[in-house]
């Protein structure tokens, strides 16, 4: 019984470290600030219910949990289950005005599961406002009395992100009644997507640092590699060099191909050893908190270039450089093949620059798209057409894939179009030219 006063408060205190967020967190006004942005997409009878993902289902319950990424966004909470509420401003139909609300939804405490999964927040655990920024916390199995307090009737589009653990969510709401019957169900997710492709300063600070992680473990691959270790060895060095620099995860399966693998673009098995005279594509980057990063970088093996594999490098590193010079702020896209594609300008440049072993142009050996955007997921949602403007995080990486050579080269760095509407390499520390490569191996 002398136990028991020390119980609770040590129970309390390891409540209150899961509130306090193991990732680094953005301050509770920037996630409001998305809240009340997204809320004006909602349409004069719309709301907005965002599910947490589940921590029971599909690989979540193999690899361990990973938020939702459009929950994280619009809230910065880790924890599985819950759910936001988002509803705008509207005029009831006595006339009323009804302001802005949105509501934090926590499942109940399940003891039991916590054994196995560790304590989780609650909507009856302490500090709760303080913690998640909202005036609102209830219980998840109150959805219902929520939507009849916030929807528009007579009818409300009720938008949310439709994935498979949400899926199951809705069905379970619907078999309890959860939703009035006047509520229709819609995908949300393209006005979150929306809003995403604009990153703001502390999203693009949060990129920077999982791209500067994610560099030292490039430098770190170019001083260790050499023929005769495995592209595995390479990818868990790299991937031991970010995550001990702040990175929770991969941000994408690591891809480290040597020899004929340089030429498969998602070559993923790692287990040829190196030999001298290939040449090795490391696409490899670490998420923190949340942000991807996204670089690669192609190697000799040995620490030299043979006279071939230096010519179709350099070709890559000016299509990039191309692209990159070519870039307008507010015009500028990714895609296509129109006055204002980087793409088309990359290809341009490979089309008019070196030939392949029977004399043809070497556009037929770039093979993927130049870039995409960057943000809660490495390939970030929004329009491939849409001009790139101040705010937004893509990569650009044109690359070579000659399967008969055995020659693969992609030089890949991640971009952020600051506020002034200039371009900066994040990733451009790593050395880009084939003389810089050679010489960061040899130190």
């Amino acid at each position: 019984m002398r136990k028991l006063p020390f119980v609770a408060p040590i129970f309390i205190l390891i409540l209150l470290s899961t509130l306090t967020f193991g990732l680094e967190r953005q301050p509770n006004a920037d996630y409001r600030a998305r809240r009340e942005a997204l809320a004006q997409k909602a349409g004069p009878n719309g709301i907005f219910l965002i599910f947490a993902g589940s921590e029971s289902e599909g690989p979540n319950a193999i690899y361990g949990f990973h938020q939702d990424e459009n929950y994280y966004y619009l809230t910065g909470l880790t924890d599985p289950g819950g759910a936001v509420l988002i509803a705008p401003a509207h005029i009831t139909p006595d006339g009323k005005t009804r302001p802005y609300t949105e509501v934090l939804f926590l499942p109940a405490n399940n003891r039991t599961q916590e054994k196995w999964t560790g304590p989780k927040p609650g909507p009856d655990s302490p500090n709760l406002q303080t913690a998640t920024g909202f005036d609102r916390v209830v219980a998840l199995d109150r959805i219902h009395d929520m939507l009849m307090e916030v929807s528009p009737q007579p009818f409300v589009t009720l938008y949310t992100n439709k994935s498979e653990p949400v899926d199951h969510a809705i069905e379970w709401l619907q078999r309890t009644n959860s939703f009035p019957g006047f509520v229709r169900v819609q995908d949300g997710t393209r006005q979150i997507a929306e809003l995403r492709a604009v990153k703001d300063p502390g999203e693009a600070e949060l990129i920077r640092k999982a791209v500067d992680a994610s560099v030292a473990g490039h430098f770190a691959a170019m001083k260790a590699m050499k023929p005769g270790v495995t592209e595995h060895q390479i990818a868990a060095l790299m991937e031991y060099e970010y995550e001990r620099r702040g990175c929770e995860r991969p941000a994408y399966a690591s891809i480290v191909g040597s020899g004929f693998n340089s030429t498969v673009l998602h070559y993923s098995a790692g287990s040829k050893v190196i030999q001298d005279g290939d040449i090795v594509v490391l696409d490899v980057a670490g998420e923190y908190s949340g942000y991807a990063s996204d670089i690669t970088r192609t190697l000799p093996a040995n620490g030299h270039f043979t006279a071939r594999q230096r010519e179709i490098y350099d070709i890559v590193l000016g299509a990039q450089q191309a692209a990159i010079d070519a870039f307008k702020s507010g015009q500028s896209v990714l895609t296509g093949d129109g006055p204002n594609s980087l793409h088309k300008v990359a290809l341009d440049y490979i089309n008019s620059h070196g030939k392949d072993l029977h004399g043809n142009p070497l556009g037929q050996y770039f093979i993927h798209g130049l870039g995409h955007r960057v943000g809660l997921n490495v390939h970030d949602p929004g329009p491939a057409d849409k001009a790139l403007g101040p705010g937004e995080v893509f990569t650009i990486e044109p690359g070579i894939y000659i399967p008969e050579e055995s020659l693969g080269v992609r030089i890949e760095d991640t971009f952020w179009v600051d506020p002034s509407g200039k371009l900066i390499n994040l990733s451009g520390a790593l050395p880009h030219t084939a003389e810089a490569v050679e010489k960061a191996m040899s130190k």
